[in-house]
């Protein structure tokens, strides 16, 4: 079952409630204790909440765009109902908007480690969802791990390969956090490294090839590693602000 297939279980709570607790913990998590300054903390969490619409929106957008091949073909009128959401989507907008809206607002600080650290573990457990709800799964496959779908047909268990890889994504930034090591970094790290998982599953996933022998997910997670690559780049040539700290 793909992002497509997935849209049919957007309202179950087997669903719904794993991807609100994941969204909740990115959400509440004190990230914003790395700045000192109560002016530098305010923008930082308006920066924050305009990242998290920027990656809903960018998460259904990417979805409609690869699911349903728009622009290239029509939209039919259902087309919200007809696709999920899909978390390279997700990942690729909520990054461009934060560097869209940082000078903007005057929010001249480096990538939030904090905040990095504790993403694939809030994607982990909104994983779960998909994992009951039984979307997101790959292609046929009789191993000994595979997931019936809903028709009995053993699959992949994609879901659970996704929430595995942000576990232990989770476990080495965490690490490198407290050892102080790619410091601003981490979030780059992610997207690099989701952009390379994400493009190697693809090719046990059901989705359509999109262009150029490639599925619409393996193509934007081409552009997840350029952007990540791009971050780390530009974040190693910037020295830390005065006014940030890192809080143990």
């Amino acid at each position: 079952m793909n992002e497509m297939e997935a849209a049919a279980h957007g309202f179950q709570a087997t669903y719904v409630i794993p991807v609100l607790l994941g969204v909740a913990l990115a959400a509440l998590f004190p990230a914003s204790r790395t700045f000192e300054n109560a002016r530098e903390r305010h923008v930082y969490r308006i920066v924050q909440l305009c990242t998290l619409i920027g990656a809903l929106v960018g998460a259904k957008l990417t979805a409609v765009v690869v699911d349903l091949r728009w622009p290239l073909s029509p939209l039919p009128d259902d087309f919200l109902f007809r696709t999920g959401r899909t978390l390279t989507g997700g990942l690729l907008f909520g990054f461009l908007t934060a560097e869209l809206l940082k000078p903007l607002l005057g929010h001249r600080h480096p990538p939030n480690d904090r905040f990095a650290m504790i993403l694939p573990f809030s994607i982990a457990i909104g994983r779960v969802g998909c994992l009951l709800s039984g979307c997101c799964n790959g292609q046929p496959w009789e191993g000994p791990w595979a997931i019936e779908d809903a028709d009995g047909v053993p699959r992949h268990p994609t879901a659970l390969y996704d929430l595995l890889f942000h576990l232990a994504l989770g476990a080495v930034l965490v690490g490198l956090f407290r050892a102080g090591r790619v410091r601003h970094r981490l979030f780059a790290l992610h997207l690099i490294a989701y952009g390379v998982f994400r493009f190697a599953i693809e090719t046990i996933r059901t989705t359509p090839e999109y262009a150029l022998g490639l599925t619409g997910y393996q193509i934007v997670s081409l552009l997840l590693i350029a952007a990540g690559a791009t971050s780390w780049a530009r974040t190693a040539l910037t020295a830390e602000p005065a006014s940030a700290r890192i809080a143990a």
